[in-house]
Parts: C-alpha cells; structure tokens; sequence
C-alpha cells in the first residue's frame, strides 16, 4: 500500500513538473523607440518664415516707341545684355517713307521762305505773309526731327545691362506702339519677393532682421533686409506684398529661384533672444499646462512643466522649465508614461534627403523626418 502511494505522489510530481515545463516565461518588451532632439539656444527663436520668388527690383519690359512689322530679333530668352545693345529691329520702310517726305516738304518751306524774304525787301509783300512763310517753315522743319526720330524707332535696344527673361513677339509679327516686346531684369539687384499674411502685419514691426536661403542649396544664406511693404492687401489673396533685398549674393542665385525668407525678432534692442524653441509636437499638456519629456542619462524620460513665451506655427518659445542641451522627446508624447524606459533615435536634420520617410509616432522603428513641409 505505501508502495502504490509514493508510486501516486512520484507521478503527480512529474505532472506538475511537466505543467510547469509547458508555461513559457514571457520575454522582456523591448524598450520603445523614440524621436529626441536636443535643446539649444537658437537664434531662430520668435522667428517667422515665407517662401518666396527671387526677382529682380527692376524688371523693364521693352516695346518700340512707334507700331510696325517685326524684321529682326537678335536676343533669345536669357542673354546677358549690355546698355545700348541691339535687340530687335522694325521693318524701316514706311519710315524712311516719311522721313522722305517730311524732308521734301522742308526743302519746300525753305523755298518759299528765301523767295518771300526777296519780295519782302522789294516791298512786293507783306510782313504777315512773310511771318506765315517762316511759320510753315519752322513747322516743316520739326515734322522732319520728328520724322528722323521715328526712323530710330525702329531699333529696340536695351536701356541697362541685364538678362532677357522674357521675349514676347516674334519676326514678322506686327505690335503696337509701346507693346511688350521683351523684358530685361538686372541681375544686380536681386531681391526676394514674398507675401505677408494679414494677421502677421502687426508683428511686423518686430522684424529687425533677415535671413534669405535657397531651397535648391540650403548651405546658400544670405543676410536680407525688408525694402518695400505693400500698404494694400491684394484683393484675391489678402496678403500684402513685400521685397526683401538680398545683400551680396553670389552666382548661386539665380533668377525665379524658391528662397526662404527667414525674419529674425530682436528683443531688449539686441540681438535675437536666448529662449529656448521646441516643436509644437514636443509639448504634452498635463491637466491644462503645458510639460515636455525628459531624457535622462539611463534612457528613462520624466515629465517636467515648463513655461510657454508663445506659440508659432510650428514651434513654440519657452520662458523657463528646461535648459539648453537637455534631450527632449519630440514625437508621441502622448504614449509615454513616467519612468518608462526608452530607446532614442535623434531626429533627422532638416537637410535630410527628401527620400526619409516622414514618421511621427514613438511606435515606429526608422527615425521621423524633420522635413516636414511648411504650412
């Protein structure tokens, strides 16, 4: 009988054993990965950006002073002109028409006013008439400047140096006086142009400074200064229409190029403020007030409140709370919890290739693209 027992206790032994072998333990969730970036004194703080169109400040478009039939065309779209240059040419024939017959009709006039002037002083006629002679004689003699003038006329040349970026007629057309023909920009006075919304006009006054670069070559940055502002909003857009002037550029400018026209605050009559920037999706609201997710040095983030100066359209400007080269998570926020552990991927410089994909959850395992495009 003890036999069968311990026989019993041994076989329940080994089904526990079993059981237990059956019940795998569960593996560690790994840590999640997270967007960071790193806090820093910027001076893009309070800064306002548009995207604008590189032209020119004079851009002339060029017509012929008299109407006629086009007979020549010596410049293409993009030439580089110099003052004085030949651009296009009208047929001269009607022209030298009336230049010829303007010139007839002074010889004319001349005639009769040495034969009145004979008579004259043999009393033969009379001072009025004489007066009328020399009248119609003077009148000849403009209609024939003019006539000489309007010869000219017929020769479009470039009144200063610059490119021809745009042709608008083509030989054997016929175009009106003072139609464009062609259109000539300087290429030495270069500046951007750009639209100013409506409600960003009172904070205009703030904008001291600014900071062009091209989107085709964000290592080109030019310093830039506002020259002129559109007192009228457009009535299609409501914007007002502003130029920046670019200040030294280089041959890496061209022409219709897409520039970012960055102003920059001054604040206390300096410099840009010191205040920290951080994007809108780094800041996690905590029962109404605003708070940002700590890195620590063992990859585990805290929660901690901050101060808001003001909001931006994509980033926001802190008064106090955080210190420059803290790490910050940048995306998710909304999925974190205290104390938890996470893996950091730093986030993507804004000259990243276009081709890195754009991600802007903490679930995700390829790091965010900053290159979002502006709104």
């Amino acid at each position: 009988m003890k036999v069968l027992i311990l026989r019993g206790s041994l076989f329940l032994a080994m089904l526990v054993l079993i059981a237990a072998c059956g019940k795998s333990v569960p593996p560690l969730e790994p840590p999640r990965p997270v967007l960071i970036s790193i806090l820093g004194t910027s001076d893009e703080s309070g800064a306002v950006s548009y995207s604008g169109e590189v032209r020119s400040r004079f851009e002339t478009p060029l017509g012929f002073r008299i109407s006629g039939k086009i007979a020549a065309r010596m410049v293409d779209t993009g030439a580089q002109v110099k003052a004085g240059d030949v651009l296009a040419r009208l047929d001269p024939a009607d022209t030298a028409l009336s230049a010829a017959a303007a010139d007839a009709q002074l010889d004319l006039a001349a005639a009769d006013v040495r034969r009145y002037r004979e008579l004259r002083d043999k009393n033969f006629v009379s001072q009025a008439a004489l007066d009328a002679k020399e009248t119609g004689f003077k009148a000849a003699r403009a209609q024939g400047d003019l006539a000489r003038n309007q010869s000219s006329y017929t020769v479009l040349r470039a009144d200063q140096a610059g490119v021809v970026e745009l042709v608008a007629a083509e030989v054997g057309q016929v175009v009106a006086a003072g139609q464009t023909v062609m259109r000539v920009a300087r290429t030495d006075t270069l500046e951007v142009a750009v639209a100013i919304p409506e409600t960003r006009m009172p904070d205009l006054r703030l904008l001291k400074a600014a900071e062009v670069s091209l989107w085709a070559d964000e290592k080109a940055r030019y310093q830039g200064v506002l020259r002129e502002l559109s007192p009228v909003a457009d009535a299609l857009t409501r914007t007002y229409a502003a130029r920046v002037s670019i200040l030294n550029p280089d041959a890496r400018v061209l022409l219709g190029m897409t520039a970012n026209v960055k102003f920059l605050r001054n604040t206390n009559g300096g410099t840009s403020g010191s205040r920290l920037s951080v994007p809108l999706t780094a800041i996690f609201q905590q029962e109404g007030k605003p708070a940002l997710w700590i890195v620590g040095a063992d990859q585990t983030v805290a929660l901690r409140p901050v101060t808001v100066a003001s909001y931006g359209e994509t980033t926001a400007i802190l008064e106090s709370g955080a210190q420059a080269g803290e790490r910050i998570v940048v995306a998710g926020v909304h999925k974190l919890s205290a104390g938890e552990k996470i893996k950091a991927v730093d986030q993507v410089p804004a000259s990243a290739p276009a081709s890195v994909t754009a991600n802007a959850s903490v679930t995700a395992s390829a790091p965010v693209s900053a290159n979002a495009p502006a709104r």
